[in-house]
């Protein structure tokens, strides 16, 4: 065969090859899917409507406690509570034998000298001290009620465990500060916070909510006991409830079985970011640092579309005629069920959809990104590969 067949051969191939349409496991058509925002919509502006994901979405919603309007409830005191290994400073009047400094021991108790364990778990710097008063008069050390104080000196991180509706499940460690960011003038005056040690960061620190969570109904389990917090109000920047935890919490997000677009937003309970695994085949490059992507993820900001994340990947335009024709792939997983979701669209119509807020998913943390030439095949590069133009001394 001639080489001008085969530039012939190449040329009808390229006019003729596709790649089949890429499917999902989920029945996305009918609406079971964790992501509204993925579904294809019709081309009919009735038939859209009617089939809109977000109306499709809304009606598999499970009904959220009904605890109030968000942001309507009285947000309790802050009170801080002791736990396990909180570094506390005891001054009991006229008396520097059992005065000094002590740790909260891991069974909460609090272990003076040569005075009976007062528990200290759970429990406030006020009370602790009222027990610590009974406790000396009880025993005979003194015949009147003494002055006793109790200052927190330094709070210590507590470990803790969230189940539910969060990206990573499992135990957290709330309330640690690296030995860089210690402030040694603080730590050194009485009267520590635990502002690390909360439920806000708690959730955050599991991978932060999903966007199926049901933050009306974030239950605290301690010992044999529990406490319902609605938080809805801190996606939208209101007062909500923020205790503290202790080591050993057991914290429980129920899951409302349906994708929450209001959820998708930086928050005090989200994930700190979104990381994205790319990769660039439009031009193929020896290395990820030449095709502008990070050696393994990309970090991008909470609530990123896929047509966003496209622009990052450096996936729009291009001065090849092939690129006119781009697609890109999304890869994800639903966390409700375990299936493995593909998303396909192809640039062009991504850009001029005026429903593509429908069209247009956001990113989930551990995503999959692509984007590639994937309708044609590309003769150029092709014959160049094989040695036909510079053999020929054909310009295309």
């Amino acid at each position: 065969m001639s080489r001008i067949a085969i530039v012939a051969l190449l040329a009808f191939a390229q006019g003729c090859t596709s790649l089949q349409p890429i499917e999902n496991s989920e029945n996305v058509s009918q609406g079971e899917s964790y992501q509204a925002q993925y579904r294809a919509t019709a081309d009919d502006e009735a038939e859209r409507v009617r089939k809109s994901s977000v109306l499709m979405n809304a009606q598999r919603c499970a009904p959220d406690q009904k605890l109030g309007p968000a942001g309507s409830h009285v947000v309790p005191p802050d009170i801080d509570f002791l736990s396990p290994g909180d570094l506390i400073d005891v001054s009991i009047s006229d008396d520097d034998v059992i005065s000094g400094k002590y740790e909260v021991s891991q069974d909460g108790m609090l272990r003076l000298m040569h005075v009976p364990p007062v528990n200290a778990k759970g429990r406030s710097v006020d009370a602790v001290e009222e027990s610590v008063r009974r406790t000396l008069i009880d025993q005979g050390l003194y015949n009147t009620v003494p002055l006793v104080s109790i200052r927190v000196m330094d709070f210590a991180p507590a470990r803790v465990f969230v189940a539910g509706a969060v990206f990573e499940p499992g135990s957290v460690t709330v309330g640690s500060v690296a030995a860089t960011s210690l402030d040694r003038l603080r730590q050194e005056t009485l009267g520590g916070r635990t502002s690390e040690r909360r439920l806000a960061r708690a959730l955050q620190s599991a991978g932060g909510v999903r966007p199926d969570a049901d933050l009306s109904r974030v239950t605290v389990w301690r010992g044999g006991s529990r406490k319902v917090y609605d938080m809805r109000p801190a996606i939208t920047g209101h007062a909500y409830p923020d205790p503290v935890l202790l080591e050993g919490d057991q914290v429980e997000i129920p899951s409302r079985g349906c994708f929450q677009e209001e959820l998708v937003a930086p928050s005090v309970v989200s994930p700190p970011g979104v990381k994205v695994f790319m990769s660039n085949l439009s031009v193929p490059a020896s290395s990820n640092s030449q095709a502008a992507i990070s050696k393994d993820t990309v970090e991008l900001r909470y609530g990123t579309r896929f047509l966003q994340a496209v622009f990052s990947l450096n996936c729009v335009g291009g001065a090849r005629l092939t690129n006119s024709n781009r697609s890109a792939v999304l890869f994800t997983r639903n966390p409700i069920t375990g299936q493995s979701i593909v998303i396909e669209r192809n640039l062009e119509d991504l850009l001029r959809r005026s429903d593509r807020d429908d069209f247009d998913p956001y990113l989930m943390p551990g995503d999959a990104l692509a984007c590639y030439d994937s309708s044609v095949i590309n003769i150029t590069d092709l014959a160049t590969k094989l040695g036909i133009i510079g053999a020929l001394g054909v310009i295309i």
